[in-house]
């Protein structure tokens, strides 16, 4: 009778200690013990190669552009604000900035939603003989034609840059190149790529684009 009883006690005491370690392990997982800590506490994963090469400004000109964020012409001010007003704090586009206030473009400009833009440098308007230069500047309807033959209604990045794109003009311009490298209609060299603005998509180029006709 004794050791039935001892065995039986003796039974029951295993059970109750091999319930008792699987509670505990199950009440770890549940109440995120260390296996769930350490998953919590991974880093995240960090962005790709390609999604930072494809947000990415690029080009020798872009070493011109201002680092300090709070200031207007910087990338960081830049994307803040449409492309008309972007453009007037870049140090690069101030011929570019008149030429649009002459034409009576600033309002067109910012009120645009996904364009590209091709933004001659003020050394892109130097390079224009002094009498084409004052000729364009001096007759609205052409300086707006010009103008806006260095708009393209679709907004490009540099995967989709390369091709023929329709302008504002109604006529197109051809980019060629690829990854850092491009010119536009053949002669102009993107010199700071994928500029971004509130509604547009800035490529400064180094020539200014002139229509055909």
């Amino acid at each position: 009778m004794n050791r039935r009883l001892f065995a039986t006690v003796g039974a029951i005491a295993i059970l109750t200690l091999a319930a008792g370690c699987g509670d505990g392990d199950t009440d770890t997982t549940a109440s995120g013990g260390t296996s769930a800590s350490a998953s919590a506490d991974a880093p995240m994963p960090s962005a790709s190669p390609s999604m930072s090469m494809t947000s990415a400004q690029f080009g020798p000109g872009c070493a011109a552009v201002p680092t300090d964020p709070t200031n207007a012409g910087s990338f960081e001010a830049m994307a803040k604000v449409p492309v008309a007003t972007a453009a007037s704090g870049n140090p690069l586009l101030s011929t570019l900035v008149t030429a649009v206030k002459k034409a009576n473009l600033v309002d067109s400009l910012n009120g645009a939603q996904g364009v590209t833009v091709f933004a001659p440098t003020n050394d892109a308007f130097a390079k224009l003989p002094k009498a084409d230069l004052d000729k364009v500047l001096a007759d609205d309807a052409l300086l707006k034609k010009v103008l806006t033959h260095h708009v393209v209604k679709t907004q490009l990045s540099p995967d989709t840059l390369a091709g023929a794109h329709e302008t504002l003009l109604g006529d197109q311009v051809t980019v060629a190149g690829s990854g850092s490298s491009f010119t536009v209609d053949g002669n102009s060299m993107v010199v700071c790529g994928n500029v971004s603005t509130a509604n547009a998509t800035v490529y400064i180029v180094d020539t200014v684009l002139m229509p055909k006709s």
